[in-house]
């Protein structure tokens, strides 16, 4: 009995700790996976073989917890989506490929297919609207320059930075989005609206063309 008595004091100690710590030093300073197990209840253990919260998500189904337990991750991420898309509501001037990165990357890492977007930007480079473009795998068939420009002119575009991602978490580009980024910025040239910049998201990583002198 002393027995355990002593193992459910060291397991009530240890589910603690994430608290305590939450509460001492600010949620900011957990894992993710740590963060998961105080919002659900799921074991750490059980979070802690993630590298991403990607992964989780992924894995979803396989994982060995209870329903309620899911509904509680399922609507973690849920939110996380819908706090990424009411940021957009303020009209956000990008100055950097890092502020792109940071305005999408949560909502798009997750995806299981490549999605192209467009960010429509103002005279004062602040974004108007975000629209998706095309959805699977990114070439020239999918990636057309009548529509992009078409959404970009409907929406009084002065410019575009254009943003895809990539499942496998790898943002390096491929030959085939070089060639369409230069299809694009000649039609934009024709047009008079500008490509600024193509964003290549991965999983927790970016690659800007801009910064890589690719455009």
């Amino acid at each position: 009995m002393i027995g355990q008595l002593k193992l459910i004091e060291e397991k009530e100690i240890k589910k603690d700790n994430i608290k305590e710590r939450a509460e001492k030093y600010g949620v900011d300073t957990l894992f993710n996976y740590e963060a998961l197990a105080l919002i659900t209840g799921i074991k750490e253990e059980s979070l802690q073989k993630f590298s991403s919260l990607r992964e989780v998500k992924e894995e979803l189904p396989l994982l060995g917890i209870t329903k309620i337990q899911r509904l509680k991750l399922e609507a973690f991420f849920t939110m996380a989506i819908r706090f990424s898309k009411e940021n957009r509501g303020n009209k956000i001037k990008i100055t950097t490929p890092e502020i792109v990165s940071d305005l999408l990357t949560d909502e798009m890492k997750f995806l299981q297919k490549e999605e192209f977007r467009i960010l429509i930007l103002d005279t004062k480079n602040q974004i108007t609207k975000v629209e998706t473009i095309s959805i699977g795998t990114l070439n020239a068939s999918i990636v057309h320059p009548r529509e992009v420009f078409k959404t970009a002119l409907l929406n009084s575009a002065n410019s575009i930075i254009l943003v895809h991602n990539h499942p496998s978490g790898d943002p390096t580009p491929s030959n085939e989005d070089i060639n369409i980024t230069n299809r694009l910025i000649d039609a934009g040239t024709l047009l008079g609206i500008k490509v600024l910049d193509h964003i290549i998201l991965g999983d927790n990583r970016y690659l800007s063309f801009k910064e890589k002198n690719l455009i």
